[in-house]
C-alpha cells in the first residue's frame, strides 16, 4: 500500500473556491478563474511509495509548497482526496487529524522554525513533548536524533549560537526524534549556503539509506531534485506536468517546459552507467577455442570482446590479433589470452565517474553487478551523447569505433541480449543491461499542535 495517495486534488484560495474548481474541471485556465480565487493546486494526482524519496519540483508560484501543506492537513484541499496510510485526512475528525500528525507525519521547514528560547535538545524534543512523552525518554530520543544529524555536543546551545546549516540539522533532528514514518520537507535546504547545502543533501541521502523513511521533498532546484529523488514530480502553474525518475525526466521530458527546465542540469550527477549501457555486440564464452572466437568476432565485425562464463561472470577481454597468433600456433583454448578487466563499473556509477576509465579502456566499459556478472557495456559515444541536452541530437546516432551500429539499442533488464557461443549450447545469455522567524515557529507549532482546543 502507498504511504500517501493524492487523487484529483485542488486547492483554491478565495470565497468562491468551489465555483473555481468547477470551472477548472470544465477546462478553464488558472488565469480565467482568477476572479473567483487563486488556484494554487489543480487536479494533482500521485502516489508516494513507502520508503521512497518523492521530490516535488517547480518554480516559485507553481503550487508545490501549497501541495505539501495539504498532505498533513495544514491546508485542507478544496476538492479531491489525500490518503495517508489509507486514511483520508480530509474526512477525519480534528482529533484524528492531530493523531495522524503526531504518529505518522513530521515536517522540516525552510526557515528552521526553531523556538529561540529553547536549547537545541529541547527543540529536538518538542514534538515528543507535545505527544506527552516523559521528559527522560524524550530527551534521550532527542539526543539520539541529534547524534544522527552530527550535533552531538551542542545539546545545551541556543539556536542563535548555531550556523544556518546547524540550525537546519536541528530541524531535521526534531523530525527524526518524532519517529514518524513520513517526513515532509519544504525547501528544507534552500536557505543554506551552497557548500552547507550539499553537505545536508549528502547527509539526508545517508540517513535515508539507513532509516528508510517516506520523504516528500519540495525544491525549486532541479539538481537537488535529481540528486535526492527516487521519483520527481514537476509542477507548473499548479499542475503536475510530469512524474518520473531523474533519468526519465532528463532523457524523456514530457513537454517543452520540462525540456527547458532540464537544459542546464548537471547531467553527470544524474545519469548512471546503468542508464547508458547497451547490449554488447559480441561476447565470447570462456570455454570457446580460438577458431570459434575468431569466427564470432568476424561475424560481429569486432576486433575484441569480453569473455564470460555460463553464469555470465566477466572473466576479461580477448583481442583478435592475439587469438589469431595463438590459433596459428596450434592453441585449442583461450588460456593465457584473456586479459583481466580492471575498468568494469557498477550500474549505479555516475556519468562523471565513467570518463577516466573510458579514456583508458580499449573496449566499451563493462557494467557488472556485485557478483561480477556482465550486465551491458557503455561505449564512448554513449558518454558523449549523454552530455548533450535534450533535443540537441537528431537523426541516427553515429556509430563508434568501439561500438558498431548494431549495439545502439538500449540495454534493458526486461529485454536481455542473448549472444550464445557455438562452443556450448548452454552458454549463458548476457543481459543488457539567526533564530527562526516567528512565522516559521508558528508553522511548526501548527503542525505539531495537539492541544485540546482543537487543530489549527
Amino acid at each position: 500500500m502507498s504511504a500517501i495517495r493524492a487523487q484529483h486534488v485542488y486547492k483554491v484560495f478565495g470565497r468562491r473556491s468551489g465555483e473555481a474548481v468547477k470551472r477548472l474541471k470544465a477546462g478553464k485556465t488558472r488565469d480565467e478563474v482568477k476572479p473567483l480565487g487563486t488556484a494554487a493546486v489543480i487536479d494533482a494526482s500521485f502516489e508516494v511509495n513507502k520508503g521512497e524519496t518523492f521530490v516535488v519540483m517547480g518554480l516559485s508560484g507553481s503550487g508545490k509548497s501549497t501541495l505539501i501543506r495539504t498532505l498533513n492537513g495544514l491546508l485542507p484541499p478544496t476538492a479531491g482526496t489525500i490518503e495517508v496510510d489509507g486514511d483520508d485526512i480530509a474526512g477525519v475528525s480534528p482529533a484524528e487529524l492531530r493523531a495522524i500528525r503526531r504518529q505518522k507525519i513530521s515536517m522540516v521547514f525552510q526557515h528552521f522554525a526553531l523556538l529561540p528560547h529553547r536549547s537545541v535538545l529541547d527543540n529536538a524534543a518538542y514534538p515528543l513533548e507535545i505527544q506527552g512523552v516523559g521528559k527522560a525518554e524524550r530527551r534521550e530520543r532527542a539526543a539520539e536524533s541529534l547524534k544522527l544529524t552530527g550535533l552531538a555536543g551542542w545539546e545545551d546551545s541556543l539556536p542563535s549560537q548555531l550556523s544556518g546549516g546547524m540550525r537546519q540539522r536541528v530541524g531535521l533532528a526534531r523530525a527524526l526524534a518524532a519517529d514518524t514514518d513520513i517526513l515532509l520537507m519544504d525547501e528544507a535546504f534552500s536557505a543554506l549556503d551552497p557548500l552547507i547545502r550539499r553537505e545536508m543533501q549528502d547527509q539526508l541521502v545517508e540517513l535515508q539509506a539507513s532509516l528508510g523513511k517516506t520523504i516528500v521533498f519540495i525544491t525549486h532546484d532541479l539538481n537537488e531534485a535529481m540528486y535526492l529523488g527516487d521519483r520527481i514530480a514537476v509542477m507548473r502553474d499548479g499542475r503536475i506536468v510530469q512524474i518520473g525518475t531523474a533519468e526519465q525526466i532528463l532523457t524523456e521530458p514530457a513537454d517543452d517546459y520540462v525540456m527547458q527546465f532540464v537544459a542546464d542540469v548537471d547531467r553527470s550527477r544524474v545519469l548512471t552507467a546503468g542508464s547508458l549501457m547497451r547490449r554488447p555486440v559480441v561476447t565470447i564464452h570462456a570455454g570457446a577455442g580460438p577458431a570459434v572466437a575468431l569466427r564470432e568476432l568476424r561475424e560481429a565485425q569486432a576486433s575484441a570482446a569480453y569473455v564470460v562464463d555460463r553464469r555470465r561472470v566477466l572473466h576479461g577481454s580477448v583481442y583478435d590479433d592475439e587469438i589469431l597468433t595463438a590459433h596459428r600456433q596450434g592453441a585449442t583454448t583461450l588460456e593465457g589470452l584473456v586479459h583481466p578487466d580492471s575498468s568494469a563499473v557498477k550500474a549505479d556509477a555516475s556519468l562523471s565517474e565513467l570518463f577516466a576509465p573510458a579514456a583508458e579502456a580499449r573496449l566499451p566499459l563493462a557494467v557488472v553487478d556485485d557478483g561480477g556478472k556482465l550486465l551491458g557495456v557503455v561505449p564512448r559515444v554513449a558518454l558523449l551523447e549523454a552530455m548533450a541536452p535534450p533535443g540537441a541530437l537528431s537523426g541516427d546516432s553515429p556509430a563508434s569505433a568501439d561500438s558498431p551500429a548494431s549495439a545502439d539499442s538500449p540495454a534493458s533488464a526486461d529485454s536481455p541480449a542473448s549472444v550464445h557461443s557455438p562452443a556450448s549450447d548452454d552458454s549463458a545469455a548476457v543481459p543488457a543491461g539567526s533564530t527562526a522567524p516567528a512565522d516559521g515557529a508558528r508553522a511548526a507549532v501548527d503542525h505539531h499542535a495537539t492541544s485540546e482546543g482543537g487543530a489549527r
